[in-house]
């Protein structure tokens, strides 16, 4: 079973993305840093090893939206918190590996993919940490059979968002994939921008 990668975009829209960005950045430039990121990431991590899914908010615009790639299929991440929408996407695409990420990671490379995948071969879960305390790639060997209480009680968008996903699922086998950083704010585009 080819393994499938999930990745959750939202319609880039003027103050409905990244938010905290637009406030350093402007709210025009940081959508437009945005939509430009999205497309960077899908063309970079297009690989006959595994298949691209996006997950589009919100679910009717981004079902039928004209902005993400027409070859890529596409489902509703649906109502609720970040966990219950990473959960559900999770749940609804078949059992066989899956890994799910944002789009606003930009160091990500296939071989970050391909290790993640590679690890769900000793794991029954993988995550990738960022170096803020949260996440960039969740992982599960057996997506539909999600412990009871998974991604529950999550601290979301704190330094807590990681300990918190392991502590949601303690019956899991967790592998660790590479750390990266994704970009909420001004300053988190800066430090990427010096480390080039």
């Amino acid at each position: 079973m080819t393994p499938l990668l999930i990745v959750m975009v939202k319609e880039p829209r003027l103050g409905r993305v990244k938010t905290r960005l637009g406030q350093d950045l402007g709210l025009v430039q940081a959508t437009w840093w945005y939509r430009h990121q999205v497309a960077r990431t899908l063309r970079t991590l297009q690989d006959p090893r595994w298949r691209i899914v996006l997950a589009v908010s919100p679910d009717r615009v981004g079902l039928l939206s004209p902005i993400w790639p027409g070859h890529l299929p596409r489902i509703a991440q649906g109502n609720g918190n970040l966990g219950a929408r990473m959960s559900r996407c999770l749940a609804s695409v078949g059992d066989g590996p899956c890994c799910l990420i944002g789009s606003d990671i930009p160091q990500i490379e296939k071989h970050d993919i391909a290790a993640s995948f590679a690890g769900l071969g000793s794991y029954s879960a993988m995550i990738g940490p960022a170096t803020d305390g949260g996440y960039w790639l969740i992982g599960l060997r057996h997506p539909k059979r999600q412990p009871w209480g998974f991604l529950r009680n999550v601290r979301w968008s704190t330094e807590h968002a990681l300990e918190d996903t392991l502590a949601s699922a303690p019956s899991l086998t967790w592998g660790r994939s590479a750390t990266l950083s994704d970009v909420d704010t001004g300053v988190d585009l800066a430090r990427l921008k010096h480390r080039r």
